[in-house]
């Protein structure tokens, strides 16, 4: 599984960073992944930062 953000849809809110800064990462007013790969070990906040992202932007594919 992967990290995919809808860079049209993303404001760049810092939601997912506050979240899970080990994956996501605000600079220059853009949301860069630092981590696309959903692991075990990370997957629960991934998806907890997915389901609080306001805009819907960020979701994970198979």
């Amino acid at each position: 599984m992967k990290v995919d953000v809808e860079f049209g849809l993303c404001e760049s809110n810092g939601v997912c960073v506050g979240v899970i800064p080990e994956v996501f990462r605000l600079g220059n007013e853009r949301l860069t992944v630092l981590q696309p790969v959903v692991t075990p070990a990370n997957e629960s906040l991934v998806r907890e930062a997915v389901r609080r992202c306001p805009r819907q932007a960020v979701s994970v594919k198979e």
